[in-house]
């Protein structure tokens, strides 16, 4: 069962980011953080934060409510000005919410794109249609929920 709606956690890392420090957030870049918490709440919680499924875009994980909020921004950094309302969030999810921002957010949307689609979600989501094809394919919660615990596994081994 999902605690949220998409737009409160992407509300909650709009507000999160250290814009005094200069720290941006494109669109993308909002996309593939929202992956990443929702994949990685699967994964330790066994329950996403939010219902909606991503769609395996061509340039990776995409969830289309989102896309059309923001779509207006393009590549350019969204404004606090965009955030509707500082969203509620549990303390255990906003702790969560923090380790996504602390693992991921130094990375460039370039990069966390070339990460999700090295990564076996997107890749058996897109099949094998070319990278500049247009998809809507599902990226499974069970596949997304599976692969990540599968990692959180394998680095607890070590």
């Amino acid at each position: 069962m999902s605690r949220y709606q998409v737009n409160q956690i992407a509300d909650w890392f709009l507000a999160s980011i250290d814009r005094e420090a200069g720290d941006t957030i494109s669109h993308l870049k909002l996309q593939k953080l929202m992956y990443y918490a929702q994949a990685w709440s699967l994964a330790l919680n066994s329950s996403g934060l939010f219902e909606e499924d991503f769609e395996a875009w061509t340039h990776g994980p995409v969830l289309p409510s989102l896309w059309e909020r923001f779509k207006a921004f393009d590549q350019d950094s969204i404004p606090l000005t965009a955030i509707n309302s500082t969203p509620e969030i549990l303390t255990e999810d906003e702790n969560l919410l923090s380790d996504i921002l602390n693992s991921y957010g130094d990375l460039s949307a370039k990069h966390l794109e070339e990460l999700t689609h090295s990564e076996t979600p997107w890749r058996e989501a897109r099949g094998n249609l070319p990278i500049e094809m247009a998809s809507h394919n599902i990226i499974s919660q069970k596949m997304m929920q599976a692969y990540y615990r599968k990692r959180y596994e394998e680095q607890d081994d070590e």
